[in-house]
């Protein structure tokens, strides 16, 4: 598994700092599934970087991604806030909903997603 930009994937475990987000892709065919993940207290989380209001991708760029002043997520399309413990907007657009969780592995170093069908 490999993003666009060329890092693999699975993800280092150092890779992810702590309150950091990063994006990684899993391949699957032509249909692609890009992901979004952070650490939170200690631990990796991931989402679909999908944006429940209007179906867009989070970040502004590759790899590039915002933040309020207390570490959420803001989605760069329409300013919609995420928590990082579970993924639930708690303002914008689409308050109430949540981004859909990934499975997250981290082990012997690594970190791995998985996404049912």
């Amino acid at each position: 598994m490999t993003s666009e930009s060329g890092k693999q994937f699975p993800l280092s475990s150092s890779a992810l700092a702590e309150g950091a987000f990063r994006e990684a892709c899993i391949e699957r065919g032509e249909n692609p599934l890009w992901l979004v993940l952070t650490r939170y207290q200690g631990t990796p989380r991931a989402w679909l970087n999908v944006c429940p209001h209007a179906g867009r991708a989070l970040n502004w760029g590759p790899d590039k991604f915002l933040t309020d002043e207390y570490g959420r997520l803001v989605c760069a399309a329409h300013g919609a806030v995420f928590e990082p413990a579970d993924g639930t907007c708690v303002s914008g657009p689409c308050q109430g909903a949540a981004l859909r969780m990934v499975e997250v592995v981290e082990e012997d170093g690594e970190i791995r997603c998985s996404v049912a069908d």
